[in-house]
């Protein structure tokens, strides 16, 4: 199953948002650097923030992963939502529900399908919730909605994309990397609420390092609206 791939668009995002049930005091926006300046400009709180990095061979090195293989449960907080991914380009939202299901207590969400959704499985197995996701109509329909809106056409369903989105958010005390193609969230290390835009720049300029010579990295946060 694939999807129609999400463009990296804080007025596109932010309407998924919306639509979704998010509160429209809060929205998605651009974050323009990971220098303190660049930083300084953004909204506070970030409650999280979102990669698009673009993937090749020294991203995709086994020695790049092997933190996520070596992750065991004791070092992820229960109360982390994950959910894996089975669906192709299905990462751009599935970025966006991993930003908003670990804030739902900030973000107040209002009754709609994506509350319901978390409701549903917010006991279940990252399996469960991933699988169930492809059966989510409501979600899927406004993914399909939202992704042919943007900046540039919209590609196919079958077109192969060679982006990957990727959600940092903090939980209990610890910054956690959240991708859908892993097997668990990451733990990057100590973090808070004041620390976390630092601490998920400082991860994101470490995936900038690992390929240098690409330039194709965007990056966009979850903030109050202005």
């Amino acid at each position: 199953m694939a999807w129609v791939p999400l463009e990296c668009n804080p007025e596109v995002m932010t309407k998924l948002l919306h639509k979704v049930g998010v509160p429209k005091k809060w929205n998605i926006v651009d974050v323009y650097g990971v220098d303190p300046d660049m930083l300084a400009i953004l909204p506070r709180p970030v409650l999280a923030m979102i990669l698009l990095y673009p993937l090749s061979e020294k991203q995709e090195a086994p020695e790049m992963n092997e933190e996520s293989q070596a992750d065991d449960d004791k070092s992820i907080s229960p109360n982390v939502y994950f959910l894996k991914q089975f669906i192709s380009n299905a990462c751009g939202t599935i970025a966006l529900i991993h930003s908003l299901a670990n804030n739902t207590e900030e973000l107040q969400l209002e009754d709609g399908f994506l509350k319901s959704f978390l409701d549903k499985t917010k006991d279940l197995s990252s399996t469960e919730r991933g699988e169930l996701l492809i059966k989510a109509d409501d979600l899927i329909e406004t993914h399909k909605e939202l992704a042919q809106e943007g900046q540039t056409e919209a590609p196919s369903e079958n077109t192969p994309v060679f982006n990957h989105f990727v959600a940092f958010v903090q939980k209990d005390g610890h910054i956690y990397e959240l991708d859908g193609r892993k097997d668990a969230p990451i733990n990057h290390g100590v973090s808070t609420a004041a620390t976390f835009l630092e601490d998920a720049a400082r991860v994101c300029q470490e995936y900038m390092k690992r390929d240098p010579e690409q330039l194709r990295f965007s990056m966009v946060a979850l903030t109050p609206a202005e």
